[in-house]
């Protein structure tokens, strides 16, 4: 939605401005379907040489998810440390025993079923579960375990950037192509150079409608996207801090409740729970504990 009203203000004032001070936009509309052509179908053509065929498909949903924004809410972070308290508890509680059920099967856990939200992001899900089944092998060192998470978290950050990086290439590369179409439009003006100076005059502003195409596109539409598209990989790779955060903690020997709290101090500002709002939703989380057996 923000979006769509960004881009709204941006064709209103550009074009707006463009008529008030008495320009033609018939020259625009003539020459823009042509010049649009070449400028999209360069572009396109060059993205799919320079990426994987992976590539191609992730930035195709990554634009998806610049025009959605990120699906963290303020109630997941609260659920997000909810649930990694249930699952130390219930960890600290019946040791390897204990929480493997958890891990084996995410899907039929009544830990993780109260957070469908949660259950949905299969790569966070991999990355909890993975890490707490290594502590029930006795990978002991704190210090390791924390490497071992931090390599993790990088390694899925820059494949999530990829296609980020991809669509900031693309932009950057849309100008000169916006040259290259009014190039081929002087050509094909210089090949008309008979005509009357009104029918030279329209032609060379048609050609510089690609050059102007070029940068619009690029600094107005792809650019942004692009920025918005790294932000959003940038607040859905939260999670994994916070959840290696108390995870790590646990495991250096501090209380669980200390640990989620440590953990709750990495949650963005905007949406972290305040101390109050999480205290009562690990009393929930207590209550089920204490509720059902583990």
């Amino acid at each position: 939605m923000l979006n769509g009203i960004g881009f709204v203000v941006i064709l209103a004032t550009v074009f707006g401005s463009f008529i008030m001070s008495g320009g033609k936009m018939e020259i625009i509309l003539h020459a823009l379907p042509h010049e649009m052509m070449a400028i999209a179908g360069a572009a396109i053509g060059a993205f799919i040489v320079a990426n994987s065929l992976g590539n191609v498909k992730k930035a195709g949903k990554g634009l998806i998810r610049a025009f959605k924004g990120s699906r963290w809410k303020d109630s997941d972070y609260r659920d997000l440390l909810a649930l990694l308290f249930a699952l130390l508890a219930t960890f600290k509680k019946g040791g390897a025993t204990g929480i493997e059920p958890h891990l084996d099967e995410p899907a039929e856990s009544r830990l993780w079923s109260r957070y469908p939200r949660l259950l949905a992001d299969h790569h966070l899900v991999e990355f909890i579960c993975d890490y707490l089944r290594m502590m029930t092998v006795n990978f002991e060192d704190p210090h390791q375990l924390a490497e071992a998470m931090e390599n993790d978290i990088e390694r899925h950050h820059h494949e999530e950037l990829a296609p980020q990086h991809a669509l900031q290439v693309m932009a950057d590369g849309l100008p000169a192509i916006g040259i290259v179409a009014a190039v081929l439009g002087v050509i094909k003006t210089m090949g008309s150079i008979d005509q009357p100076t009104e029918i030279l005059g329209a032609m060379i502003g048609g050609a510089l409608v690609g050059t102007f195409l070029g940068v619009l596109l690029s600094y107005c539409f792809v650019g942004p996207l692009a920025a918005k598209l790294l932000q959003v990989v940038e607040a859905e790779s939260m999670p994994f801090s916070i959840a290696k955060t108390a995870i790590v903690a646990y495991a250096q020997g501090v209380p669980v409740q200390v640990a989620i709290e440590i953990a709750r101090r990495m949650a963005p500002s905007a949406f972290a729970p305040t101390f109050h709002q999480l205290e009562t939703a690990l009393d929930e989380a207590k209550n089920e504990l204490n509720a059902v057996p583990a």
